[in-house]
């Protein structure tokens, strides 16, 4: 049910918009005052000093004035225009809500003859007017306010309107055309490419932040991963550390003595510490307590900011070139194989891009396992190794494994999310009465999409990383082992630890992954939402 003011609140409000115009009190506007106040209100369809009196100059013609306008006669002019105002904006709101969305405004507007086939054209229109409140429907005062005020009268305006219940509406018609002129003006100079070049620039910098939260929080699983993936060493079953051992058994003999024979500490299993991840946890903070487990996440966040910045700059660049391949206007619109398709190529051309750094970054962390050194120290010790080992060719060691197997983990990861994320969006659209572009996820409907999308997308491309990573690793103090090449290493894997060598470290890896993948689209998508991308 719309509510309306009562006189007495119109009343009220034209005499405060008058009291905003009229600044010095006089109780008339001329043209200077006009010209301050019509500055300092900013009216989004005003850009010159020339318009700004446009407004003005029609308020006297309306009105019949000489040179300024008083009270009685600005709210002769107000009263006039809002009546109008009101009977176009009533003929949009096809389901009485008092509010207008996408599809009202676009209905409306083709009633009245107006070409609405440009949808970025007619989302930019939809945006000026719904300045205020940003929530994707456009309140009447909202529509009122953008429209009281029209810079000037659109010259040999042709409308032809279909619709038999749309009143006449010089202003709005007045105020889509003027836009239009504007808008028609920018492309022919190719300003709206500077709008998608920083656009673009956009979508590189929320994935770059995206990248450095998320790997941070889950430095200390990354870590893990690649201990577990380097160290091929037997582990021994049975065996604990003495502290829980002693524990262990004083706490038996004690429950025991006290008619306890099944003490608190019988479920305690030796492979709490004699389990491939507590012993590598173990040794990493041993060998660097707490700190350990963030060795080589400096190098980590310098390789992950281009990286996730690239990832997710390329992949919207694919779909906007598939979507021209396809024929459709909107990403929103691109078939699922599409989709994916562009979500392999942007982690190709992220892994191609930072494969040496991550190289890096994965030696250094094998080096630290035995190495005296640590910091700067340990990282150009071991840039020098690898040079005099291989040169620069050592550096992208395993790229082809590596790329090939990024390409269906990213295809699989943004893939699913962005298929999830379209689903998402349709139905909740079609269950509010909204518009897909005005629907907002929820943190935690982002969570839980990337969580399952990025272990999907682990799982199945797992042994191939695995095997990248050892391809990498080759030679250092961790993973002495060496390879010819892909084939090498994967037999070797196998015929030291089974086919289930090549899955070894993947429970480290998805509890690193869950929380990364998480956290990377939920900053990812605030991102977008805070720099107006979406």
């Amino acid at each position: 049910m719309v509510t309306l003011e009562t006189p007495e609140q119109r009343e009220t409000r034209i005499r405060s918009l008058f009291n905003t115009i009229d600044v010095q009190g006089r109780g008339q506007v001329d043209a200077e005052t006009w010209f301050e106040a019509a500055k300092r209100l900013e009216h989004p369809l005003i850009t010159t000093n020339e318009e700004i009196l446009d407004p003005f100059q029609l308020l006297l013609d309306s009105t019949k004035s000489g040179s300024a306008v008083n009270f009685d006669q600005f709210r002769q002019y107000v009263l006039k225009t809002e009546n109008n105002l009101r009977a176009a904006f009533d003929s949009f709101d096809l389901t009485n809500s008092g509010k207008l969305n996408r599809e009202e405004l676009r209905n409306g507007l083709g009633k009245l003859g107006l070409n609405t086939d440009d949808d970025n054209r007619l989302n930019l229109f939809f945006d000026l007017m719904n300045n205020q409140h940003q929530n994707g429907l456009i309140t009447y005062d909202e529509w009122r306010d953008f429209l009281l005020f029209i810079p000037s009268e659109s010259e040999g305006v042709t409308v032809k309107p279909t619709g038999a219940n749309i009143p006449p509406c010089p202003t709005l018609l007045t105020a889509y055309q003027f836009f239009n002129q504007d808008y028609d003006a920018l492309s022919d100079d190719d300003s709206f490419f500077a709008g998608d070049t920083l656009q673009g620039v956009g979508y590189f910098l929320a994935g770059g932040l995206a990248g450095v939260v998320s790997r941070t929080c889950t430095a200390p699983f990354d870590r893990l991963k690649v201990y577990l993936i380097a160290n091929t060493a037997k582990v021994t079953p049975g065996v604990v550390s003495k502290e829980l051992a002693g524990t262990i058994a004083a706490q038996r003999a004690a429950a025991a003595a006290a008619g306890h024979p099944r003490g608190p500490f019988l479920h305690v299993k030796n492979y709490i510490l004699s389990s491939q991840l507590g012993q590598a946890a173990q040794h990493i903070y041993n060998r660097g307590g707490a700190r350990g487990f963030f060795v080589g996440n400096g190098l980590n966040i310098c390789k992950v900011i281009p990286e996730s910045a690239i990832k997710f700059g390329s992949f919207e660049a694919a779909k906007r070139l598939f979507c021209d391949l396809e024929g459709v206007a909107d990403t929103t619109e691109l078939s699922r194989t599409s989709t994916f398709l562009a979500g392999g190529v942007g982690g190709m051309v992220s892994q191609f891009a930072i494969y040496p750094v991550d190289t890096l970054k994965f030696r250094i962390q094998c080096e630290a396992l035995s190495a005296d050194l640590s910091g700067n120290k340990l990282l150009l010790r071991t840039v020098r190794k690898m040079w005099a080992d291989g040169g620069f060719s050592l550096f992208y060691r395993g790229l082809w494994v590596g790329v090939g197997g990024i390409f269906p983990f990213a295809a699989l990861d943004l893939g699913t999310f962005a298929a999830m994320k379209r689903a998402y969006i349709t139905a909740k659209a079609k269950r509010d009465g909204c518009d897909p572009c005005d629907v907002q996820m929820s943190n935690i409907a982002v969570l839980s999409m990337g969580a399952f999308s990025g272990s999907v997308g682990a799982s199945v491309v797992y042994p191939i990383n695995l095997l990248r990573t050892r391809l990498q690793a080759q030679g250092t103090a961790a993973h002495p082992f060496t390879y010819t090449g892909f084939g090498d290493v994967f037999f070797q894997t196998v015929a030291r630890d089974g086919y289930k060598g090549l899955f070894r470290g993947l429970a480290p890896n998805l509890a690193k992954v869950i929380p990364a993948v998480s956290i990377s689209y939920l900053v990812y998508e605030n991102a977008k939402r805070v720099m107006h991308l979406d």
